[in-house]
């Protein structure tokens, strides 16, 4: 049976960061989009709330809630800037879940603790600067030592470069078996031979930390290998499924602002007499704004209810993201138009919405591969085969006794 409404708890949570946003981000995030500031001080904020586990099972130190209620929370911390739905998106939708979907127990109780708990911070290292939707022609790679792995080469485009102390990387292990030769491995930033380096004069996401990580002949423990030699491009397109749903939940964000601003905007502006709401050329960017924003809603909600009963659902988290990142850009461009020239000015927040709604539309899969992909599931071309570790369905098992103990 379908069912539309939301929980009790999840309207809390919903409430919850959107009074977090309009105190914590809202009356500073003009200042730090102007001086290309990322504010860390806002996931120590995050995690007091239990939100940067939001999703992930209690006895891992998170917040044990279903997978849509992390997309209420990165649909809200939008609607505030994109750069801190990236980084909930990254930490935990990209790295903390595929932790808890791949990682083998040791590995949990090291690093899934601590993330989900916001002690330590998550990132993912897949794009490189000739490897993008293309990630065989990645050039990173790790050579078997013995004990541990070299690890040499380097990752562009990497959120939270500078800031978190974890990263999931992906790089050969045998470069002769392309696609089946990658491995991904949990590095830390400590290692000797890791640095990274921030990325300035984005064109949005200016309050976002961004940029490149570099590894020298990083030692990486045996231990440290996620999976099984060769399952990292496996491994990097379910986390792809994961991250590409907070993409999705957070383009609804920005459909959200663009329209409490035009809402807004339309109610205190009067042109030829009246009220510019009252135009219906006006009414009609309106008009698509709602609508764009139920239609994503409905498709993201969806993907997530199939995360919830453990589901395969790389088809229709690619359709969510596609959908609700068009939407969201032209949601931004209307209501940039709504405002007419103070739109141009960052006086008001929509300029910086346009902007900020572009990057989405490239990263995590551009409007242009899941094109394909869409054509490709409908031809009959493309299907989904079983992965050897799903995501675990919610509601989550309850605690075994060996961890209780």
């Amino acid at each position: 049976m379908m069912n539309f409404d939301f929980t009790d708890e999840q309207e809390l949570l919903r409430k919850t960061v959107r009074s977090f946003v309009d105190r914590e981000i809202m009356p500073y995030i003009k200042e730090w989009d102007e001086k290309q500031h990322f504010e860390t001080s806002i996931l120590s904020r995050l995690a007091d709330l239990g939100l940067m586990g939001v999703c992930i099972p209690e006895q891992y130190g998170g917040s044990g809630m279903d997978y849509n209620s992390l997309a209420i929370v990165c649909e809200e911390l939008e609607r505030g800037d994109t750069a801190f739905r990236t980084a909930v998106s990254v930490h935990t939708g990209l790295n903390s879940m595929t932790i808890l979907q791949w990682g083998n127990e040791e590995q949990k109780q090291k690093y899934l603790i601590p993330q989900s708990k916001g002690e330590k911070v998550g990132a993912f290292g897949l794009t490189e600067p000739n490897a993008g939707s293309d990630v065989a022609a990645m050039q990173t790679t790790a050579t078997d030592a013995g004990d541990h792995y070299i690890l040499n080469g380097s990752k562009t485009w990497i959120s939270l470069c500078d800031v978190a102390d974890y990263f999931l990387v992906f790089a050969y292990t045998d470069k002769s078996k392309k696609h089946h030769g990658i491995s991904a491995f949990i590095v830390e930033r400590s290692w000797e031979g890791f640095s990274s380096k921030a990325i300035k004069g984005k064109l949005g996401i200016r309050a976002g930390n961004t940029g490149e990580i570099l590894f020298d002949n990083v030692k990486v423990p045996k231990q440290n290998l996620l999976g099984s030699e060769g399952e990292g491009f496996k491994i990097a397109m379910s986390a792809l499924d994961n991250g590409r749903f907070t993409v999705a939940a957070g383009a609804c964000g920005t459909i959200m602002a663009s329209l409490e601003a035009s809402l807004k905007y339309c109610h205190e502006r009067s042109t030829f007499g009246k009220e510019i709401g009252r135009h219906q050329l006006v009414q009609q960017m309106i008009a698509k704004m709602e609508a764009g924003l139920i239609q994503s809603r409905l498709l993201v909600y969806r993907a997530g209810c199939l995360k919830n009963q453990g589901k395969r659902n790389t088809r229709e988290t690619s359709l969510a993201k596609w959908q609700a990142c068009d939407y969201a850009f032209e949601a931004a461009n209307d209501a940039v138009q709504i405002h007419g020239a103070y739109g141009f000015s960052n006086e008001y927040p929509v300029e910086r919405y346009l902007r900020n709604a572009k990057a989405p539309v490239i990263y995590e899969g551009t409007r242009e591969i899941h094109t394909v992909m869409q054509a490709e599931y409908a031809l009959g071309y493309r299907a989904d085969k079983p992965l050897s570790n799903m995501l675990p369905a919610w509601p989550f098992e309850s605690v075994s006794e060996e961890i209780m103990k």
